[in-house]
């Protein structure tokens, strides 16, 4: 039998009016369930930390439990291959970072997914610098006199991170190379076995969000060599940064962003999107982050998508010049 273009046509249009419809609809009764939020990180870090705070202003507005689901492993690749084949309804969403979204592609060789085609980004959510730390104890006071001392004691200084890919192991590989010192690299399953690490003296210097070390800063139990940001944080205007010490193109700001599967409609990522920007609208959240030094980002889903693009292509750039790879 055959049709008529027209009649093809206008049945495509009624079948997209359809769709659109749906979507609506669907949109409209959205939640009628539990949201899991998957997190590649153990408790305590700074990505899950940000998840469980976003994740409870959402429940209190949806009026549905929104729950963190920790899936740590293979540098944050587990959580995000979980959320890859799930079902593109919105109720299975990944916080990702920095390390899941703009460093793992061009660090691992088999990365299970691709953060520009197998998602659908909602929104940015939180950056939070990193500063260079070591234990209380150390006499290491600053840059210059870490770099001294590593190059007193070539491959034997041995530094820590959170885990092989995460924006801390890139971090201090570019930082290695640009100060021509030689450290080992140590990776642990989190931030928190990390700063332990650094504090009862298994490593000697990391990267970590200051948010997470503000506390132990003031307590003694650790010390800030420098901020990486390029110029002074307005809430830390006496902590100098990396960029005065001698490297003034080592940026170290990562960001968390919230994606849903691929094919996850319209409507619902828009939901989804309004309610997370009003959660990060929330005055006391905006003061704790203030006081935290971390920052609140939010906007609209094509923000998202045209910032993880960009840090896609800057963040190769730093893997390349690194020379870091993870088989």
């Amino acid at each position: 039998m055959k049709h008529s273009y027209t009649a093809i046509v206008a049945r495509s249009f009624i079948a997209g009016l359809l769709l659109v419809g749906w979507g609506s609809a669907t949109a409209t009764s959205f939640p009628e369930r539990t949201i899991q939020m998957v997190v590649g990180f153990p408790g305590g870090q700074s990505t899950d930390l940000a998840a469980r705070q976003i994740a409870k202003g959402m429940s209190d507005i949806l009026k549905e439990s929104v729950i963190v689901l920790n899936q740590p492993g293979a540098g944050g690749g587990i959580s995000h291959r979980t959320v890859k084949i799930a079902a593109p309804d919105g109720y299975t969403l990944v916080m990702g970072s920095t390390g899941t979204l703009a460093i793992n592609p061009s660090l691992y060789s088999n990365l299970p997914y691709d953060p520009l085609e197998d998602f659908e980004p909602i929104v940015l959510a939180t950056a939070t610098p990193h500063v260079l730390f070591v234990s209380g104890k150390s006499p290491i006071n600053n840059l210059k006199e870490l770099v001294a001392y590593a190059k007193a004691n070539p491959g034997i200084v041995a530094y820590g991170s959170a885990g092989s890919g995460t924006t801390g192991h890139i971090a201090m590989e570019l930082l290695k190379k640009e100060t021509d010192i030689d450290m080992l690299h140590i990776p642990y399953k989190g931030s928190p076995a990390m700063v332990n690490g650094v504090i009862g003296g298994d490593v000697i210097v990391g990267f970590e969000p200051i948010s997470t070390l503000i506390a132990m800063q003031e307590s003694g139990l650790v010390k800030f060599l420098g901020i990486g940001t390029l110029t002074r944080h307005p809430g830390f205007p006496e902590l100098t940064t990396l960029a005065e010490q001698g490297l003034p193109k080592l940026e170290v700001v990562p960001w968390t962003a919230i994606l849903a599967p691929k094919g996850t409609p319209a409507p619902i990522i828009e939901k989804l999107n309004i309610v997370i920007n009003e959660v990060l609208k929330d005055p006391e959240l905006v003061a704790e982050y203030n006081r935290n030094g971390r920052s609140i980002l939010g906007g609209s889903s094509s923000d998202a998508k045209n910032h993880l693009e960009r840090e896609h292509a800057r963040w190769a750039e730093a893997v390349k010049i690194s020379g870091s790879k993870v088989d």
